[in-house]
């Protein structure tokens, strides 16, 4: 039986700032491409490692939701589960990964699609657009919640049970981490779009709704730990970084090495803090906003990519890519944002109307 919300929990805060960094990222790519000086070129690849939390926080963020809000569900809830998530994720995944193989072909990843069969294979591995892997990644998880719902049942709030849990996910995940390393550099790149490669998100955010009261303490307590450990794993990322040289490339920062996972949880902590501060304080409004953005952050996620094809291509009048690299990133970010929400709010609205339309309308 799912639990309605009317106010933002942690995963809502957690799917709101992945969304808004999400959304960044692609447009540094961009940038980048246009070969700024070198100086400029750090600041990007600065700014790149600062929202490089988004999967972790994106994974996180549904598995403690959908945990709350289904906090008995069985095996015997899933078809139910399946049916919402369907109409709400599958179907606004099918309509853009379509959108972006037919109407923008230009933006897919690796490779391009030359018959039908390679048509159906970006379709479905995320190379349609450069945002869509974490697509292909998340969806497993809808589609396995019931396994986490069988952990959540487990752990069962038995402290012992939650904290085996956990170590032995921290141990399993820093051996995927070695042998991602390992098989990735033999060519096995498909493996980021594997939900394994996130599962230590997913799994935590069980934990943190079934611990809730515990973790909420420490997380109250101790974000001024949460966020120097945030400051040091940002650093060190950046130190990894800067020690590949010019130029400088996006792919010598992955999510997977232990300094970006360090970086991630430390993010995901601080962002749960913010989000108990507002709550305890009972700042209504904050925490309805955030709810409200919540709700539509997936499908403004999916947009993102057509509207900053749009914004990019629109903005370059004259120099302005080149002679003023960081203000076009701060332009085509927030246009990206106003845009994908507007149209994830746009067509949800839409949509309500025309089905409350055929509910009224008697059959013939």
């Amino acid at each position: 039986m799912k639990i309605e919300i009317k106010h933002a929990d942690i995963g809502d805060y957690l799917k709101v700032f992945a969304c808004t960094a999400v959304m960044l990222q692609p447009t540094i790519a961009l940038v980048l491409a246009t070969h700024p000086q070198p100086h400029t070129q750090m600041i990007l690849g600065i700014l790149y490692n600062l929202v490089k939390y988004t999967a972790p926080a994106f994974i996180f963020g549904i598995l403690y939701t959908t945990t709350r809000t289904h906090l008995t569900a069985t095996w015997a809830d899933y078809p139910t589960y399946m049916k919402g998530t369907w109409h709400g994720l599958f179907i606004p995944s099918i309509w853009w990964t379509t959108i972006y193989l037919v109407v923008m072909p230009w933006v897919q990843q690796v490779n391009h699609y030359h018959d039908v069969g390679s048509f159906l294979w970006h379709f479905v591995n995320g190379n349609a657009a450069p945002h869509l892997w974490y697509n292909t990644m998340m969806l497993q998880f809808i589609i396995l919640m019931p396994f986490f719902w069988l952990l959540a049942r487990f752990v069962d709030s038995n402290p012992r049970r939650g904290w085996s849990v956990a170590l032995i996910t921290l141990i399993g995940y820093l051996l995927w981490l070695v042998a991602y390393s390992r098989l990735v550099a033999h060519g096995w790149y498909l493996l980021d779009r594997l939900f394994v490669s996130f599962v230590i998100y997913g799994i935590f955010g069980v934990l943190a709704v079934k611990f809730a009261p515990a973790v909420n303490h420490y997380l109250k307590r101790l974000w001024p730990v949460s966020l120097l450990v945030l400051i040091g794993a940002f650093a060190w990322t950046n130190w990894e970084l800067r020690s590949f040289g010019f130029p400088v490339s996006l792919a010598n920062a992955p999510y997977y090495k232990p300094s970006m996972t360090l970086y991630a949880l430390a993010v995901i902590a601080c962002v749960a803090a913010l989000c108990l501060y507002n709550t305890l304080r009972n700042n209504e409004r904050t925490l309805r906003v955030f709810h409200y953005l919540a709700n539509h952050a997936y499908k403004a996620y999916l947009s993102n990519i057509f509207w900053l094809q749009i914004v990019w291509h629109l903005s370059d009048r004259g120099t302005l890519h080149q002679a003023h690299p960081l203000l076009t990133l701060l332009l085509c970010w927030v246009s990206t944002w106003i845009l994908s929400f507007m149209s994830a709010v746009g067509i949800n609205t839409l949509w309500t109307k025309v089905k409350n339309l055929r509910t009224l309308t008697p059959a013939n």
